[in-house]
């Protein structure tokens, strides 16, 4: 995407582009009385304006012998390389009841979120020499190098060192890399500094705690390019102690914040002028099961939603109904055609009129009840798939709506939103009338020409949803399907997420809630600078490259930046890094600033500074590779290559290759063979990589193409949380007392008598083993007890997950058997050394366990890796 609106930057706030690198890849009003409905529900807490980790409440649960960061992020402890994925935080609180199917006090949504990704390759920055040599040996180490910064969650690297020698560093099986999320809640916040950066002249680079600085006359030299650079006398201290007193020089993560009445554009508006409003675009072509469902998950969002969010409700199917909130216990809509895109004079009547179209929930949320209470079934005897629904239209409407008659003038002057808007649509089918539209059926001659136009079209209007500060969520819902290809780009382009769900009850819901609070903040933008013997190769994530000519302040800015579709706790980039020569120094620097403007209208500028050591010895450089991490950045990697079916074929045998490099570079060589071993330091890898090539995102356990893409795309945007747990399923078995215990993620903890919960990200799974049904007390006490668990470890999560529960021998059943590691075939020995809780059982019940299991081909980890003629790793 061009950037449409590139960020105002001050002489000193500013940066420049890297070269492309080429990729290894007359409205009339309809007016009907409606009886209000009843409504009894909990007005929902908002999420703090401060940034604050997640922190999450639940049931016991034992690791046994096993200390693991909570959540895959490391605490300040050393990264335990588990067999398993990432160990969960200690849960101590008792079991409370399972929670209520919609929860009325949604909170911030955690790490998980999702747009369209794409791969934002780079160049090699050009090679400066500015004269710093010179200068380093005048300038002492004024800060305290010796004492390292905590690692940030919104930074985290697949190693802790980094490798000297380029030919030992550039290896692609393994790769190097960070995963940033942006609009990560950190906890405790970082330290906020409310004046002007000192950035260096150079290369545009954030003064931080690891330049070295003349206390005497204030300079400061750049980590990045080693420049020297004034501070304005603003550095010139008595002491080195006295220097931590600035933020920037005492913190790996500051806040650089510039308030509204600090901007010339600024002016004072009340809050229910600043929350940006919230369309929701529904399609009336529903029949009655699924209309029932619909209208309980909105009155349900209707009554989760803050008092001051502005609302509005249009309806679409062969015509698009605006309604109008300036009527009371009167359902009154304005409807205009849908076989074409609404004239300026059709807008100029609707805008310009008396009607009401977006309204503060506090002043409108009974007349928001009964619209939902009026809405009606499809009544035409046409099936599904075949309906006509103008989807595009409606949102070319919805947008319009947001923009308002003064849109010119209200754009960042007399009102500015906090956040971006949100445009939500509840769809039930495909996209088959006005432009857009594809036909209703696949055999039409022309089908192949009418989806190209109208991909590309959908995608222009996610571009201009895009440049006016909306964000467009597609939740579909249903049994006929959507043509996932062609909404997609709508989703992509304008930053949002597309989502299928079941059905409309539930799942759909929660996402609805949690898909209006979502935002923190618009109008982002990621700049990446690494030190000189380092190259960004490829970033994978929900936003692209921004052309941003920054030479005429900085001399030399190689910074890579990327402009962000949106700015949401739920996103990542994976971004990937070589080595451009041997490194000499002792220490590699990466710096990472984000810019946005969050909801409370805030100019943001996060500074995120990062340094590792280098080595020369490559096992301590296997020592501090992160696994989870590592897993994540290769998978995300590798679904970009994988847009179907057939590619993710191929990506298996990548996946395939891939370890046997590992096991050839890094491994060790098995005495009086041709054979090596994987790694030990890297045993935890291999597992995760095996639930990825057998798993739903590259595996066959998804059947639909459809359900393919979308998870894909979820993936390659996801947060580091969502996307480990994507890739490699967590296990946790139920225990007596309400507590759980985490286990690896194999058939093994298929034990009758107990019961299991499989977190897969998108899912999340119960089986309750056949001897534990029968009881029926224990039974239930063990379904409460999981059932609180699943809902607790995806409460903020998005899009929130299918929970389901199903007893052992069931046909749902299959669901979870086949995201587990099959190992019942191996032989004693590799089970105890990988599923040590074995231990546990009495002779009897490991003879009933392997008992009742069913013969089936598909090889276990150690079958699998011994097949690619690798001796597989040491489990930790």
């Amino acid at each position: 995407m061009s950037m449409a609106n590139p960020p105002k930057r001050s002489p000193g706030n500013s940066s420049t582009v890297n070269p492309a690198y080429p990729d290894m890849s007359s409205p009339q009003s309809d007016k009907s009385p409606i009886p209000p409905p009843p409504t009894s529900f909990v007005p929902p807490r908002f999420p703090p304006p401060k940034l604050q980790q997640d922190q999450i409440a639940s049931p016991s649960i034992k690791t046994p012998n096993l200390q693991s960061p909570a959540n895959g992020v490391k605490t300040g402890s050393p990264i335990s390389h588990l067999s398993t994925p990432p160990g969960p935080p200690v849960f101590t609180s008792p079991v409370r009841p399972a929670a209520v199917p919609f929860r009325t006090s949604p909170a911030t949504p955690q790490p998980v979120a999702f747009s369209s990704a794409s791969s934002l390759p780079t160049s090699s920055p050009p090679h400066f020499l500015n004269g710093a040599a010179e200068l380093q040996h005048q300038v002492p180490d004024s800060t305290e190098e010796t004492t390292p910064a905590e690692e940030s969650p919104c930074v985290l690297f697949s190693a802790h060192k980094v490798l000297k020698q380029k030919k030992q560093a550039n290896v692609p099986s393994l790769g190097f890399g960070a995963l940033v999320s942006p609009g990560r809640e950190v906890s405790p916040g970082p330290q906020i500094i409310q004046r002007d950066p000192h950035r260096c002249h150079n290369c545009g680079a954030y003064a931080n705690l690891y330049c070295k600085i003349l206390i005497g006359s204030g300079q400061w030299q750049c980590v990045i390019c080693r420049s020297l650079n004034g501070s304005e006398g603003e550095y010139v201290a008595s002491s080195k102690e006295e220097l931590r007193n600035f933020p920037e020089l005492s913190s790996a993560i500051v806040d650089y914040v510039q308030t509204g009445n600090q901007r010339p554009s600024y002016v004072p508006v009340s809050d229910s002028r600043t929350s940006a409003p919230i369309i929701l675009v529904i399609d009336e072509c529903l029949d009655e099961p699924h209309l029932q469902h619909l209208q309980s998950s909105l009155h349900a969002f209707v009554e989760s939603i803050p008092p001051t969010a502005r609302i509005g409700i249009i309806l679409y199917g062969r015509t698009v109904s605006i309604y109008d909130f300036s009527e009371d216990s009167i359902a009154s809509a304005d409807v205009l055609p849908g076989d074409k895109s609404p004239t300026q004079e059709s807008l100029k009547g609707l805008l310009y009129g008396a009607g009401v179209y977006l309204s503060p929930m506090h002043a409108s949320k009974q007349v928001a009840h009964d619209i939902f209470s009026s809405l009606r079934p499809y009544r035409m005897n046409v099936p599904e798939a075949s309906r006509d629904r103008c989807l595009g239209v409606a949102v070319e409407v919805a947008l319009a709506i947001i923009q308002g008659p003064l849109a010119e003038i209200s754009r960042g002057v007399v009102k500015r939103a906090g956040g971006n808007s949100r445009i939500i649509v509840c769809a039930g089918g495909p996209n088959t009338y006005g432009p857009g539209s594809v036909p209703h059926s696949f055999s039409h001659p022309n089908y192949p020409h009418m989806e190209k136009t109208a991909l590309n079209w959908m995608e222009l209007l996610g571009r201009e949803a895009h440049r006016n500060n909306t964000v467009v969520d597609i939740l579909c819902a249903g049994t006929c399907p959507v043509r996932v290809p062609v909404l997609q780009p709508l989703a992509k382009a304008s930053g949002g997420v597309l989502v299928l769900h079941d059905d409309f009850g539930e799942a759909f819901g929660v996402n609805l809630q949690r898909a209006s609070t979502r935002a923190a903040g618009s109008h982002g933008f990621l700049e990446i600078r690494c030190s000189d013997d380092i190259l960004v190769t490829q970033v994978v994530g929900p936003g692209e490259e921004a052309h941003i000519d920054t030479n005429e302040t900085f001399k030399n800015d190689a910074a890579l930046i990327i402009q962000m579709l949106s700015v949401e706790e739920t996103q990542s980039f994976a971004v990937s890094m070589e080595n451009k020569r041997d490194i000499k120094s002792d220490n590699a620097f990466f710096q990472f600033a984000i810019q946005f403007s969050n909801v409370y209208q805030a100019d943001i500028s996060r500074v995120i500074t990062v340094r590792l050591p280098t080595v020369d010895s490559v096992s301590a450089y296997l020592g501090s590779v992160h696994d989870e991490v590592a897993a994540v950045l290769i998978a995300k990697r590798t679904l970009l290559r994988a847009k179907n079916s057939s590619e993710a074929i191929d990506m298996r045998a990548t996946v395939d290759e891939r370890i046997k490099d590992i096991a050839l570079r890094f491994g060790s060589q098995v005495p009086k063979s041709k054979v090596y071993r994987f790694p030990k330091e890297l045993s935890a890898l291999s597992e995760f990589l095996f639930h990825l090539r057998r798993g739903p995102l590259l595996g066959s356990i998804i059947g639909h193409e459809d359900e393919r893409s979308v998870l894909r795309n979820l993936f390659l945007n996801a947060s580091f949380d969502l996307s480990l747990r994507m890739v490699a399923p967590r296990c946790l078995m139920h225990r007596e007392g309400g507590t759980f215990e985490e286990l690896p993620a194999y058939n093994l903890a298929m034990q009758s008598d107990t019961a299991v919960v499989l977190d897969h990200g998108t899912d999340v799974f119960i089986w309750l083993g056949a001897e534990l049904a029968a009881d029926e007390g224990r039974n239930a006490s063990a379904l409460a007890a999981c059932r609180t668990l699943a809902e607790e470890l995806s409460e903020f999560r998005f899009p929130a997950p299918r929970i389901l529960a199903f007893k052992e021998g069931s046909s749902q059943a299959r669901y979870f058997v086949s995201r587990l590691i099959p190992a019942h075939k191996d032989p004693p020995y590799e089970q105890e050394a990988r599923f040590p809780q074995l231990l546990t059982l009495t002779t009897e019940q490991r003879s009933k366990l392997k008992n009742s299991f069913l013969f089936f081909d598909d090889p276990s980890f150690c079958e699998w890796i011994k097949s690619l003629r690798v001796v597989p790793p040491e489990p930790n």
